[in-house]
């Protein structure tokens, strides 16, 4: 068992070959990483563009001004 590992661990294309394997392991890792975090930050902008127009929309309706309907009623149903 000493020798094969001896051979194994002497041998360079062996220690090459897991070389490769490792580092394709590696960058697979890093890969879904950088990917899940980009994910995250563009959830966290569009979240934030929601949020910024539910603002404005809430800003834009307090800031509203009647539009005359009533004044404009030629019954004058609403002035009893």
């Amino acid at each position: 068992m000493t020798t094969l590992v001896a051979w194994f661990l002497s041998n360079p294309t062996i220690i090459a070959i897991g070389a490769a394997i490792v580092a394709a392991a590696g960058a697979w890792v890093h890969g879904r990483l950088s990917g899940a975090k980009a994910q995250a930050n563009a959830d966290k902008a569009k979240e934030a563009d929601s949020y910024a127009k539910h603002i404005k929309d809430i800003s834009d309706a307090a800031n509203a001004r009647p539009s005359g309907g009533v004044q404009s009623d030629p019954y004058n149903r609403d002035n009893g």
